[in-house]
């Protein structure tokens, strides 16, 4: 696939839907005494979400595992629409198209695993992570150069709005 390909794509984006565990975080589960999981975030991939919020797309998570972390940050970051503890992803997929009124085509999704290709392999815009799964890397349409959990959010996100015209504007306010 050549550059002009996975912009294009990406130009046509409404609604981009992230997977959790190896996308938003670098896939490492804490457990503490208590039995208590935690998760790391990274905080360039969060303003990343923000700003393409600004441009007017819509942003998703879509993940397997259920964890009240991942509605704490989605809360902190604007993202309305939250699917968790749903293995079958497609069907949180076809419960964001009907909210959401996007067409196939024009949803983007991030995810590093075989339980994400039945997503990944609908979308306008297929995106993995270096660490991905070699089936998914395989059948993506984009691999990030950044690791899941450390910047390959904010990659993408970047490149929608440059796909799309609006980087320099979401930018600007930071520009004075």
């Amino acid at each position: 696939m050549t550059p002009y390909d996975h912009m294009q794509r990406a130009s046509r984006v409404k609604v981009m839907i992230f997977d959790v565990d190896g996308v938003l975080t670098d896939g490492s589960l804490t457990y503490g005494a208590d039995g208590e999981i935690t998760k790391t975030f990274f905080v360039l991939d969060g303003l990343g979400i923000q700003l393409l919020q600004k441009t007017g797309v819509q942003t998703a998570i879509i993940s397997a595992r259920q964890s009240p972390i991942v509605v704490r940050r989605a809360a902190d970051l604007g993202i309305n629409h939250v699917y968790q503890g749903i293995h079958d992803k497609r069907v949180a997929f076809a419960k964001l198209l009907d909210a959401t009124g996007a067409t196939i085509e024009q949803c983007g999704y991030i995810g590093d695993d075989v339980i994400d290709l039945p997503l990944l392999m609908k979308v306008g815009f297929a995106v993995t992570v270096p660490s991905g799964h070699p089936d998914v890397q395989h059948r993506a349409h984009y691999v990030t150069k950044a690791p899941g959990g450390r910047g390959a959010v904010r990659e993408v996100c970047d490149m929608v709005m440059r796909a799309q015209g609006t980087y320099e504007k979401a930018l600007a306010p930071y520009f004075g």
